[in-house]
């Protein structure tokens, strides 16, 4: 059995799963070996997650918790779920990253000791992609990256795609009970900036991340046409909040040199 760890009563990790499968167990399996709490939020998956989970809760009473949603709502809606649950549990900060075993779980200490020392700030992964990682993925994120660029005037944000990040709770809940957007492929990007507009401070930690392949047992749900169609029509909604917020944006830069 694996050694339990103290568990935090602030800072809790939260992995939102869809249809993920084996590699579901090997990304909490590893995460509670990192840090606990530890909860999963179960996307209306039907690939039996809840049964591959079970022997880890067996192990894991305290330290690990599912929740189930009845259908698939995205990402972002449910982590508003989870996130929702912990901050009634008085949990301050939350680290989330996603199932497929794309993040490296031995980063969780990092991204919890950066938050621990600075509570106001949004601890963000920066990827580090592996050479087998598709080229049209790797390159075609620099597009977002440069609008969040503009859409935030520069706030800091290296990447804004990359799922492995913490964020203040309270901060988290008031920009997704703003917005009825950032609920699916959206969410990471939509939030990201959103937090930008309050003024939280970034934080950009560089690691590694994994693209496994699908004869390999790799999972995605990411649909090129209908994502990127997404990511437009958000990037479009953005604009057009960050023209509205320009002014004060402005003022805010200009009052920080």
């Amino acid at each position: 059995m694996d050694v339990i760890l103290e568990i935090s009563s602030t800072h809790i990790v939260i992995i939102p799963s869809y249809n993920t499968g084996d590699l579901l167990k090997k990304t909490v399996l590893e995460a509670l070996q990192q840090w606990a709490p530890v909860w999963v939020v179960i996307d209306g998956s039907d690939d039996g997650s809840e049964q591959i989970l079970s022997s880890l809760q067996d192990d894991y009473i305290n330290q690990l918790k599912i929740i189930h949603c009845s259908k698939n709502s995205g990402k972002g809606a449910a982590l508003l779920k989870g996130v929702g649950l912990a901050l009634s549990a008085g949990f301050t900060h939350v680290l989330t990253m996603d199932a497929d075993y794309q993040h490296p779980a031995h980063f969780i200490p990092q991204y919890m000791e950066l938050s621990i020392h600075n509570p106001d700030a949004m601890i963000l992964g920066e990827p580090i992609f592996e050479l087998s990682a598709p080229s049209l993925r790797v390159k075609g994120r620099r597009i977002s990256n440069w609008w969040v660029n503009l859409e935030t005037l520069g706030w800091g944000i290296n990447d804004s795609l990359f799922g492995m990040r913490v964020y203040p709770i309270n901060c988290f809940m008031k920009v997704m009970l703003s917005t009825s957007w950032a609920r699916r492929f959206d969410f990471d990007p939509e939030i990201a900036v959103r937090m930008a507009w309050l003024g939280v401070p970034v934080i950009n930690l560089p690691t590694p991340v994994r693209y496994i392949l699908r004869e390999d047992g790799g999972v995605s749900h990411f649909k090129y046409v209908r994502d990127n169609v997404l990511l437009t029509w958000m990037h479009i909604r953005l604009f057009l909040g960050f023209i509205l917020c320009l002014p004060g944006l402005l003022l805010r830069n200009r009052l920080l040199k």
